[in-house]
């Protein structure tokens, strides 16, 4: 970093750049990435789901398991493995965060691994995380950081929170016209609304607190989706966030945790290789238009007319979601196992796996640069 006064925000007392690096799964946020982040002196995000796949051992342990409370164990394990390795990275600077999705079926066991194991914070969005400070009952020194998209929410939880003697250590707003994975929205045509644009929610946010009575500064806002440029940074800290989330950016970094294949999948696509589905967990989600998610979108209709609800048709054996279109049989979610497919994804699996990513261009376009250029550039214009 150079020697200018960059504003820095606070969490747990822990002054950090305004840069938090998204949690993106399967494998793709694991150690490496987030320990470099935080070492930086920001804040770096493990995924925690299915984190096996970057452990030899582990993946031998899980090769032709099926039975679900081992397979549990063995990604517990890997979870244990990555935030000590991020940890280690980090060298006590930055915040090492775990991201864990409220939609994925062993929620609890998870945050109560990752706060265990020493991660700084925990991150939960994909449902309305009412309940993450009771789960993380136990560890009061650990930041709590749920992921909404509008102002409705944002007010639910800090009112359901509030009667439990809890406030947010942090809020990150993610947009999901522009975010990459599963969107905080219920239907695809519902990504245009307005009520997800920035402004509008930090303005209602910042008002909401003050009616509260609550510090703004106490509650750092984080904007994420769609934000690839400095004066996009400079633009969201004058609205009143106080650092925002990059997610894509940082999974074609230098140290992101995937294969090669993946990172160039997602720095070489298009805008119109970007698309929206319906997921399997019943939301919709942003990915590169890849050979597989070319042929599952042609025989999609197809799929879902053979719908039916059966745990035998969970393809991982791990029944990974609390809700999955594929093994309970909702029509109206995917038809297929997101668990493979993202792990071919990480593996760098052209063919067969489903890339992730956000709809916006990429702050060094097709270029793969280490994680310190990036922030450095995102910061380049405070």
């Amino acid at each position: 970093m150079t020697n200018r006064q960059i504003p820095m925000f606070r969490v747990r007392n822990k002054s950090l750049l305004p840069i938090v690096q998204g949690g993106m799964g399967v494998g793709i946020s694991a150690h490496r990435l987030a320990g470099t982040v935080a070492s930086l002196g920001a804040i770096g995000t493990i995924a925690s789901i299915d984190l096996h796949h970057h452990h030899a051992d582990l993946v031998e342990q899980a090769r032709h398991c099926r039975d679900r409370d081992t397979l549990n164990q063995i990604n517990f394990e890997a979870l244990r493995r990555e935030v000590h390795g991020a940890l280690d990275l980090a060298q006590g600077k930055g915040i090492v965060a775990v991201n864990v999705m409220k939609a994925v079926s062993e929620n609890a066991n998870l945050v109560r691994i990752a706060c265990e194991s020493g991660a700084q914070a925990i991150v939960m969005g994909a449902g309305l995380p009412l309940d993450l400070p009771e789960l993380t009952e136990g560890f009061p020194d650990i930041a709590l950081v749920p992921i909404l998209s509008d102002a409705r929410g944002i007010s639910i939880l800090l009112k359901k929170w509030m009667r439990k003697n809890r406030l947010p250590d942090a809020i990150v707003i993610e947009h999901p016209r522009y975010a990459g994975g599963h969107l905080g929205a219920p239907r695809p045509e519902d990504l245009l609304d307005p009520r997800f644009d920035f402004p509008g929610v930090l303005e209602n946010v910042l008002q909401q607190l003050h009616e509260l009575q609550l510090e703004s500064e106490n509650i750092p806002l984080i904007p994420a989706g769609g934000i690839n440029h400095p004066h996009r940074v400079r633009e969201l800290l004058a609205l009143g966030a106080s650092a925002v989330q990059l997610g894509t950016p940082f999974a074609v970094t230098e140290e992101g945790d995937a294969h090669i294949n993946f990172k160039h999948v997602l720095a070489n696509a298009k805008p119109e290789d970007i698309v929206t589905f319906m997921s399997v967990a019943g939301l919709p989600a942003r990915a590169v238009r890849t050979p597989w998610l070319e042929n599952y979108l042609k025989r999609e209709e197809k799929l879902r007319g053979y719908a039916k609800s059966s745990p035998d048709r969970c393809a991982s054996g791990l029944h990974c979601l609390t809700q999955c279109g594929l093994r309970d049989g909702i029509t109206k979610a995917g038809q297929f196992c997101i668990d493979s497919q993202l792990a071919a994804a990480l593996n760098g699996d052209v063919e067969k796996g489903l890339f992730f990513r956000g709809s916006e261009s990429l702050p060094f376009g097709n270029a793969i640069r280490p994680a310190r250029e990036l922030v450095d550039y995102m910061l380049s214009e405070l």
